[in-house]
Formats: C-alpha cells, structure tokens, sequence
C-alpha cells in the first residue's frame, strides 16, 4: 500500500480529475475515481520514481505569473509578425547553457520555453548542459539567453535545486 501512495497529491489530482470528467461526485464515482486512480499509480510508479520536493511556493507563484504574462506578449506579439512584413521574421536556433541538473527541473524549463509562443526547446545536448531553443524572430542571440536564464532559470533553480 505505502508504494502505491508515494504520490498522493498526483493519487488526489487524478481523482478530482475522473469527477470532473464525469460531472458526478456521488459516491460511486469517488470510489470508482480513487480505484482507477490507485490502478493508474500502481502501473506508473517505477516511471515516476522520485518526485521532486518543491521548494519556495511563493516564486513557483511569482514563475507562473511571468509565465502567463509571457504566453499573452508572445501571443500578440507573433500574431503581429506573421501578420505584418515578412523581415519582421528573423528564425534562428541558439544554446542555452544550462546551471539545472534535476532532470524535473530542466523539463519544465523546455516545457515552458516550448508553451511561450515564438519559442521552442529543439532538444538538450549529450551531458544535458545546452538546450537548444529555435525563435521565430531572433536579433539579438544573447539577449534571449540572457532572457531565458533571468526570466525561467533562475526561479526554477530556486524552486528545485
């Protein structure tokens, strides 16, 4: 059984999710929800393995705010290069140099460069020290790193590691 709820917020979070997919909370549901979700686990533990301890709740917030605020700009601001003059597209790849090493961690940062619009995570070097990021308009190379770093890394580094 304590093998089975190593993961108890993701047990909890697939339980209010068969709810809400079934627009029911009677009791069959919840016991139907929680036997699903135990299955679920069960079959998934040795692909979790350790889940990370998260740290500093308050810049998870402050990392989540920015990343919104980020998907908005970049929304509006790739609709106005797609839409508007041709060389107001500038595409180009550049490595990011990488401090994370929790594999958790450097996910998450490929994941949220990928969701920003006009960006995208290509894939991470060997020794997982670079990611490799395509924009869809790139003038200045170093100004993302350094945008990447200041904006994703640092908070995540605070949050993992």
């Amino acid at each position: 059984m304590a093998a089975r709820l190593r993961h108890p917020l993701l047990f909890l979070a697939l339980v209010a999710s068969w709810l809400m997919l079934n627009r029911s909370y009677e009791l069959a549901h919840w016991l139907l929800g929680a036997g699903v979700a135990w299955i679920a686990l069960a079959w998934s533990t040795k692909a979790l393995g350790t889940m990370p301890r998260l740290k500093r709740p308050g810049t998870i917030l402050r990392l989540m705010v920015v990343v919104l605020r980020d998907i908005v700009m970049s929304n509006i601001d790739v609709a106005k290069r797609v839409l508007g003059p041709q060389d107001a597209i500038q595409p180009d790849f550049v490595w990011v140099p990488l401090q994370l090493r929790d594999p958790y961690a450097i996910a998450t940062l490929a994941g949220i460069i990928t969701m920003t619009p006009g960006t995208l995570s290509a894939t991470l070097n060997h020794d997982q020290t670079e990611l490799l990021v395509h924009a869809l308009h790139m003038p200045d190379p170093q100004g993302l790193v350094a945008d990447i770093k200041a904006r994703y890394e640092a908070p995540l580094l605070e949050i993992f590691q």
